[in-house]
Protein backbone atom coordinates (compact mmCIF):
# COMPACT_ATOMS: atom_id res chain seq x y z
CA UNK A 1 0.00 0.00 0.00
CA UNK A 2 1.78 3.17 -1.16
CA UNK A 3 1.47 6.67 1.45
CA UNK A 4 -1.36 9.15 0.55
CA UNK A 5 0.48 12.25 -1.32
CA UNK A 6 -2.12 13.95 -2.77
CA UNK A 7 -2.87 17.14 -4.38
CA UNK A 8 -5.44 19.57 -3.09
CA UNK A 9 -6.55 22.82 -4.32
CA UNK A 10 -4.00 22.85 -7.22
CA UNK A 11 -1.37 22.01 -4.80
CA UNK A 12 0.92 18.99 -4.50
CA UNK A 13 3.46 18.00 -1.84
CA UNK A 14 7.18 18.72 -2.81
CA UNK A 15 9.77 16.22 -1.03
CA UNK A 16 13.58 16.82 -1.03
CA UNK A 17 15.93 13.55 -2.05
CA UNK A 18 16.48 10.86 -0.16
CA UNK A 19 13.00 11.43 1.87
CA UNK A 20 11.24 7.85 3.47
CA UNK A 21 7.39 8.36 3.52
CA UNK A 22 5.93 5.08 5.52
CA UNK A 23 3.82 3.60 3.57
CA UNK A 24 0.40 4.28 5.73
CA UNK A 25 1.42 8.54 6.23
CA UNK A 26 -0.44 11.44 4.99
CA UNK A 27 0.96 14.27 3.33
CA UNK A 28 -1.87 16.74 1.10
CA UNK A 29 -1.61 19.92 -0.27
CA UNK A 30 1.25 23.01 0.00
CA UNK A 31 3.99 20.84 1.88
CA UNK A 32 7.21 21.26 0.59
CA UNK A 33 10.04 19.59 2.78
CA UNK A 34 14.15 19.39 2.18
CA UNK A 35 16.77 16.38 2.18
CA UNK A 36 16.60 13.57 4.42
CA UNK A 37 13.09 13.97 5.94
CA UNK A 38 11.35 10.76 7.20
CA UNK A 39 7.30 10.50 7.83
CA UNK A 40 6.74 7.61 9.52
CA UNK A 41 3.68 5.32 9.87
CA UNK A 42 0.28 6.89 10.55
CA UNK A 43 1.74 11.26 10.27
CA UNK A 44 -0.24 13.22 8.96
CA UNK A 45 1.19 16.44 7.34
CA UNK A 46 -1.94 18.44 5.25
CA UNK A 47 -3.28 21.72 4.45
CA UNK A 48 -1.86 24.76 3.38
CA UNK A 49 1.90 26.32 3.45
CA UNK A 50 3.59 23.77 5.69
CA UNK A 51 7.19 24.21 4.88
CA UNK A 52 10.11 21.87 6.44
CA UNK A 53 13.88 22.30 5.74
CA UNK A 54 16.07 19.46 5.84
CA UNK A 55 16.59 16.16 8.17
CA UNK A 56 13.41 16.52 9.82
CA UNK A 57 11.54 13.72 11.31
CA UNK A 58 8.23 13.11 11.87
CA UNK A 59 7.13 10.19 13.83
CA UNK A 60 4.62 7.66 14.35
CA UNK A 61 1.20 9.23 15.10
CA UNK A 62 2.37 12.89 14.46
CA UNK A 63 -0.48 16.10 13.34
CA UNK A 64 1.21 18.21 11.31
CA UNK A 65 -1.30 21.19 10.54
CA UNK A 66 -2.28 24.22 10.54
CA UNK A 67 -5.42 26.77 10.05
CA UNK A 68 -6.72 27.47 6.15
CA UNK A 69 -5.66 31.65 5.25
CA UNK A 70 -4.93 32.13 9.22
CA UNK A 71 -1.40 30.36 9.36
CA UNK A 72 1.93 28.43 8.39
CA UNK A 73 3.55 25.79 10.11
CA UNK A 74 7.50 26.64 9.46
CA UNK A 75 9.84 24.07 10.60
CA UNK A 76 14.21 24.49 10.54
CA UNK A 77 16.81 21.82 9.73
CA UNK A 78 17.22 18.96 12.22
CA UNK A 79 14.45 18.95 14.39
CA UNK A 80 12.90 15.29 15.43
CA UNK A 81 9.01 15.86 16.40
CA UNK A 82 8.17 12.73 18.69
CA UNK A 83 5.39 10.32 18.49
CA UNK A 84 1.82 11.42 18.51
CA UNK A 85 2.90 15.08 18.69
CA UNK A 86 0.73 17.86 17.47
CA UNK A 87 2.57 20.56 15.57
CA UNK A 88 -0.01 23.62 14.53
CA UNK A 89 0.47 26.63 13.00
CA UNK A 90 3.80 26.96 14.70
CA UNK A 91 7.24 28.05 13.90
CA UNK A 92 9.83 25.64 14.95
CA UNK A 93 14.06 26.71 14.46
CA UNK A 94 16.44 24.55 13.37
CA UNK A 95 17.98 22.16 15.80
CA UNK A 96 14.63 20.97 17.96
CA UNK A 97 13.25 18.12 19.99
CA UNK A 98 9.42 18.13 20.05
CA UNK A 99 8.54 15.32 22.89
CA UNK A 100 6.19 12.65 22.61
CA UNK A 101 2.84 13.78 22.72
CA UNK A 102 3.13 17.13 22.99
CA UNK A 103 1.55 20.00 21.29
CA UNK A 104 2.79 22.98 20.02
CA UNK A 105 -0.37 25.49 19.26
CA UNK A 106 -0.65 28.60 16.54
CA UNK A 107 1.78 31.35 16.71
CA UNK A 108 4.10 29.24 19.17
CA UNK A 109 7.67 30.01 18.42
CA UNK A 110 10.38 27.30 19.10
CA UNK A 111 13.89 28.61 19.02
CA UNK A 112 17.05 27.17 18.07
CA UNK A 113 18.51 24.34 20.36
CA UNK A 114 14.75 23.95 22.54
CA UNK A 115 13.23 20.75 24.24
CA UNK A 116 9.34 20.71 24.50
CA UNK A 117 9.02 17.69 26.70
CA UNK A 118 6.82 14.89 26.10
CA UNK A 119 3.25 15.99 26.97
CA UNK A 120 4.03 19.29 27.14
CA UNK A 121 1.37 21.92 25.65
CA UNK A 122 3.03 25.08 24.23
CA UNK A 123 -0.09 27.41 24.29
CA UNK A 124 -0.99 29.62 21.28
CA UNK A 125 1.55 32.81 20.51
CA UNK A 126 4.17 31.31 23.22
CA UNK A 127 7.93 31.85 22.11
CA UNK A 128 10.74 29.47 23.62
CA UNK A 129 13.45 31.19 23.54
CA UNK A 130 16.65 29.13 22.51
CA UNK A 131 18.35 26.25 24.33
CA UNK A 132 15.59 26.47 26.23
CA UNK A 133 13.71 23.08 27.94
CA UNK A 134 10.09 23.93 28.45
CA UNK A 135 7.72 21.15 30.10
CA UNK A 136 4.11 20.96 31.66
CA UNK A 137 0.74 21.92 31.19
CA UNK A 138 0.41 24.05 29.77
CA UNK A 139 4.25 24.39 29.06
CA UNK A 140 6.75 26.31 31.27
CA UNK A 141 10.53 27.02 31.11
CA UNK A 142 11.91 24.75 33.05
CA UNK A 143 15.90 25.42 31.99
CA UNK A 144 18.70 26.23 29.55
CA UNK A 145 19.41 23.40 27.76
CA UNK A 146 23.69 22.98 27.39
CA UNK A 147 25.40 21.81 24.69
CA UNK A 148 26.36 18.44 26.12
CA UNK A 149 22.40 17.72 26.21
CA UNK A 150 21.95 19.09 22.98
CA UNK A 151 24.41 16.68 21.14
CA UNK A 152 22.58 13.93 22.78
CA UNK A 153 19.33 14.57 22.60
CA UNK A 154 19.13 17.10 19.61
CA UNK A 155 21.94 16.16 17.07
CA UNK A 156 21.67 12.49 17.94
CA UNK A 157 17.79 11.75 17.30
CA UNK A 158 18.14 13.81 13.87
CA UNK A 159 20.91 11.90 12.73
CA UNK A 160 19.30 8.21 14.22
CA UNK A 161 16.08 8.97 12.53
CA UNK A 162 17.72 9.30 9.01
CA UNK A 163 19.55 6.19 10.02
CA UNK A 164 16.50 4.38 10.23
CA UNK A 165 15.03 5.47 7.19
CA UNK A 166 17.54 4.53 5.13
CA UNK A 167 16.38 0.57 6.98
CA UNK A 168 13.44 0.93 4.22
CA UNK A 169 14.72 2.18 1.33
Amino acid sequence: MPPVIQEVRGKSPQLGKDCFVAENATIVGDFICGDQCSFWFNSVTRVNAVRFGNRVNVQDGVVIHCTYKKSKTLVGNNVSIGHNAVVHGCTIHDNVLIGMGSVIMDGAIVHSGSIVAAGAVVLENSVIGENELWAGVPAKKIKVVDADTTQFFIDRTAKNYVKYASWFK
